[in-house]
């Protein structure tokens, strides 16, 4: 099995050298020069034995683009025997004249296929001069140009070896140099497209259209076999396969296209040299001239058209391609703009909201300036007034009363500095998470309240549902609680006095009412009870700070409040205050 494999692997690599050998392309160029040498000889008139088409002038063009310039020598080789070939054609006998006639030949040969490659690579610098108007019209014109170094080189060789007469020369010339371009302008292009890449394509409409193009072709030929016409019509009935050969080029790949045409050449080349159709005029020499005008013109007309329909196309799917990714460029700029909008209405929301809380700030700054500066000095002012009437009495049981005053005022001052140091740090402080026992939280409430309910015995009814663990800020849950609960005390009636507290609690937040049958808020009061230093009554008067700290704080818990009051009946507070633990999640 090893040895197997090693054989494989060796003939693999002699596969690859074979390919990638310069002598055996060398060997491969001049058997197909040899080859198409002997196709040129059977294109040839039978009397004059002038050849029509000379299809290694094509090849070696065409082999040179394919296989690079390191084959010429392959041309010369190939150039050396087709030409000796020529002359056993003709019937001319082998002399030192006629060897050295062919060593001329085969130089001009090869000059003129190297110098037609040179041209092609330097000026059109592609491998197939067949996609671009430009590029075929330069093709043309390398292949005319290219063609009378051969020619030339041949022609004054045969003569100057004695082969040729001087009146010859312009007519030998002319037949080679003609015979040439027209091999250029048919065989190259035909081997170049059917060696380049490619896709193979099979669709039933071109198929269908390919046979009625060779239908067409076959009329024509029917035609001029089995029909007698005139002399005009018949001369102009090769030319109907005009607008089919244009139809090839406008439709189809060049592939096809040069297809059609060869076999439309070798058609009207097998019936002039056989003296049938259009071309088949008085002399061979006219004959010929003829049928090489016809075929050159047919050849570059479809070209040219097939290049323009390839530009065409080829522009149109540039600019398709330009308008997609135009289209596609607006649409991500489009999706910018709108995006761009959508921050910036989202910046202007966010400015209009900063403008709308600076500007509440700056209101409410300027009230607490005044309220703190007026609230501050009033207790002391308090003070120092009853300190200037004790001064004057002696009188011990006004002294005591005296004494009681300060404290009053003392206490109102201490409570006033809590309040403000409990809206710094709702404002400054991130929100706890703690664990909240609302009984415990409550009943400490009410042992550092039970001091402010002086010759009040009020009714606590206390009813707290708590199954699951509740988290929040106990410190600003205090706040709260104390606030409302203080609010309820100061506020209560002189008889019976209540106050209700019920918390219902579940794993998503706490619902607690805080309610007593109080004094009561009037109704004008409702709307302004959460505003700074706002105060509904003048009696048992605070600071003004505690609702609106109570909301500040709930807010800051991203809770909400809400208050109903009815003079004289009393006040109900519902708080709902999210679980921290669900929104941690």
């Amino acid at each position: 099995m090893a040895k197997v494999t090693d054989m494989n692997s060796t003939a693999l690599k002699l596969l690859v050298r074979i390919k990638n050998s310069d002598d055996v392309k060398i060997v491969a160029v001049s058997v197909l020069y040899f080859l198409s040498a002997q196709l040129g000889l059977l294109l040839s008139f039978t009397e004059s034995k002038i050849i029509a088409l000379w299809p290694p002038a094509g090849l070696a063009l065409a082999l040179l683009i394919i296989f690079k310039h390191k084959t010429w020598p392959a041309i010369t080789i190939g150039s050396l025997i087709a030409q000796a070939m020529v002359f056993l054609f003709q019937g001319t006998p082998f002399s030192l004249s006629v060897v050295m006639s062919l060593v001329l030949i085969s130089i001009g040969n090869t000059c003129e296929a190297l110098f037609g490659y040179y041209l092609i690579s330097k000026v059109i610098k592609e491998r197939n001069p067949f996609f671009k108007t430009a590029h075929v019209f330069i093709f043309l014109f390398v292949a005319m140009v290219m063609c009378i170094i051969g020619s030339g080189i041949g022609t004054l060789g045969m003569w100057a070896n004695q082969l040729l007469e001087v009146n010859q020369l312009i007519t030998h010339f002319s037949s080679g140099w003609l015979s040439n371009v027209i091999s250029v302008l048919i065989i190259t292009p035909f081997i170049i497209s059917w060696t380049g890449k490619f896709k193979l394509q099979i669709a039933w409409a071109r198929a269908i259209e390919f046979l009625i193009f060779l239908g067409t072709l076959g009329a024509i030929v029917l035609t001029l076999k089995y029909s007698n016409f005139s002399d005009t019509i018949e001369q102009s009935l090769p030319f109907l396969i005009m607008p089919f050969l244009l139809w090839l080029a406008f439709r189809f790949n060049l592939q096809t296209t040069m297809s059609g045409i060869l076999i439309v050449s070798f058609i009207a080349i097998f019936y002039t040299i056989n003296n049938m159709g259009p071309f088949s005029l008085d002399t061979e020499n006219n004959s010929r001239s003829m049928l090489q005008i016809f075929t050159g013109v047919v050849s570059i007309s479809t070209l040219i058209l097939y290049a323009t329909v390839r530009e065409r196309a080829h522009a149109q799917e540039e600019i398709k391609a330009f308008n997609e990714r135009l289209e596609h460029k607006v649409q991500e700029r489009t999706e910018e703009l709108h995006e761009e909008i959508r921050m910036r209405k989202k910046s202007e929301e966010k400015i209009k909201i900063s403008n709308s809380k600076l500007r509440k700030a700056n209101i409410e700054l300027d009230n607490f300036v005044y309220s703190v500066s007026h609230d501050l000095r009033a207790p002391i002012a308090s003070v120092l007034g009853i300190v200037n009437l004790a001064q004057k009495d002696d009188d011990a049981a006004m002294m005591k009363k005296y004494l009681e005053m300060i404290a009053d005022s003392a206490q109102r001052q201490d409570l006033f500095i809590q309040e403000i140091l409990d809206l710094s740090r709702n404002s400054r402080l991130d929100v706890g998470r703690d664990e909240i026992n609302f009984d415990t939280l409550i009943t400490e409430i009410f042992d550092q309240l039970k001091y402010s309910a002086i010759d009040k015995s009020i009714v606590k009814e206390i009813n707290i549902s708590q199954k699951d663990s509740f988290i929040s800020d106990k410190k600003r849950l205090k706040v709260i609680f104390n606030n409302l609960i203080s609010n309820s005390i100061r506020y209560c009636r002189s008889i019976d006095p209540i106050i209700k507290i019920e918390i219902l609690i579940d794993d998503a937040t706490a619902k607690i009412s805080v309610n007593d049958n109080g004094k009561g808020i009037a109704k004008k009061h409702m709307k302004k009870i959460f505003d700074m230093f706002y105060r509904a009554t003048d009696e048992h008067a605070g600071s003004g700070l505690g609702l609106y700290i109570v909301r500040e704080t709930i807010e800051k818990l991203r809770g909400n409040i809400n208050i109903s009051s009815t003079e004289n009946e009393g006040t109900t507070v519902n708080l709902e205050i999210p679980n921290l633990t669900e929104l941690s999640h």
